[in-house]
C-alpha cells in the first residue's frame, strides 16, 4: 500500500527574537487533503511569526538608537541657563513725511540700500515648564540707516538730490517666551516673542539727523534648538517693530547746523525696524 506522509510543525524554541526553530516529524497517513490543509498552516504560522519578530525587533532597536544618538539629553531639564548669541541684523526706518515746502520744494524722504550690521548678545533662559521659558537677553547692535531726498517735482526715475548717514549703536534690553514643540532627537523648534527698549549709545548730535535716545518695541520670530555632544545652537531669525517718534526735532536740538534743517523738516515722524538673525550658543 501506497505511503502518504503529513507534516507537522512544532516550535520548540525562540532565542532573542533571532532565530526560529521547527522540527517536523512525519507519520504515515492516507487523507490527501488533510496533507495539503495542514501543510498551507505551517506554512503561514510560520511567515506571520517571522514578520512578527522581525518588525517586533525593529521597533525596538530603533527605540535604542533613538535614545543613544541623542546629544545633551537634560539640557533642557536645567532650572537656569547662561549663554551668548551673534548675528547679523538690517536696521530701517519707517518714514512718515511732513510734506513741509523747503526752499520752494516738498521733499520726499524716504529709507534705502539697506546695510548689513553686527549683533551680540548674552542669554539668561529660565524654565518655567516642559515647554516654556523666559529669557533675557541683552544684545548690542551695530548698524547704520541711509535717508535720502527728493523733490517731488523731479523726475522719478532721477536720483535723489540728498542723502544722510545715521550711525546707530543701539542696545536692546528685552524679555521673551520661547515656546518649544516636542523634542525630535537632536532637533527641536519653537516660536518666540517679547518687547523691551532699546538705549541708543552711538548719537552723535554733529549728524544730519538726530535720534532721540530711548525707543520701546515688540519683537517676534521663529528658531530651532540643534544639540551637539558639548553645547546646544540655535538659529533664530526674529522681527521687531518700534514704536517711539526717533525723529529730534531741529528746534529742539543743542547745537543745530543751519545745513541740516533740510534732512529734519522734510520728516514727520521716524520708527525704527529691525531684521535679525542671531546663532544662540548655549
Amino acid at each position: 500500500m501506497t505511503k502518504r506522509f503529513i507534516a507537522f510543525a512544532k516550535v520548540i524554541k525562540i532565542t532573542g527574537c533571532n532565530n526560529l526553530f521547527i522540527s517536523v516529524t512525519l507519520r504515515p497517513d492516507n487523507n490527501p487533503r488533510r496533507i495539503a490543509f495542514l501543510w498551507w498552516v505551517l506554512k503561514t504560522t510560520s511567515m506571520f511569526k517571522k514578520y512578527f519578530i522581525i518588525f517586533f525587533a525593529a521597533v525596538a532597536a530603533g527605540n535604542t538608537w533613538n535614545l543613544r544618538a541623542q546629544n545633551l539629553p537634560y539640557a533642557d531639564a536645567r532650572l537656569f541657563h547662561f549663554g551668548f548669541s551673534l548675528g547679523v541684523n538690517l536696521m530701517d526706518f519707517a518714514v512718515t513725511p511732513s510734506l513741509a515746502e523747503i526752499n520752494g520744494e516738498v521733499y520726499q524722504a524716504r529709507s534705502s540700500a539697506l546695510t548689513p550690521g553686527f549683533s551680540v548678545g548674552v542669554i539668561g533662559d529660565l524654565r518655567l515648564s516642559k515647554h516654556l521659558n523666559l529669557r533675557a537677553i541683552p544684545t548690542l547692535h551695530f548698524g547704520q540707516h541711509i535717508l535720502t531726498y527728493k523733490p517731488e517735482s523731479a523726475d522719478p526715475n532721477s536720483e535723489a538730490t540728498h542723502r544722510t548717514d545715521v550711525v546707530s549703536l543701539p542696545i536692546s534690553i528685552p524679555l521673551y517666551l520661547k515656546f518649544s514643540a516636542d523634542r525630535e532627537v537632536n532637533y527641536r523648534p519653537y516660536i518666540i516673542g517679547g518687547g523691551g527698549i532699546y538705549v541708543d549709545l552711538g548719537r552723535n548730535k554733529e549728524q544730519p539727523i538726530l535720534l532721540k535716545p530711548f525707543d520701546y518695541f515688540v519683537e517676534f520670530g521663529f528658531g530651532c534648538d540643534i544639540y551637539f555632544s558639548f553645547f546646544k545652537l540655535a538659529p533664530e531669525l526674529k522681527f521687531a517693530i518700534g514704536f517711539n517718534n526717533m525723529l529730534t526735532p531741529f528746534d529742539e536740538r543743542t547745537i543745530p547746523n543751519p545745513d541740516d534743517w533740510l534732512y529734519t523738516q522734510a520728516i514727520s515722524k521716524l520708527t525704527t525696524r529691525m531684521l535679525t538673525l542671531t546663532f544662540h550658543f548655549e
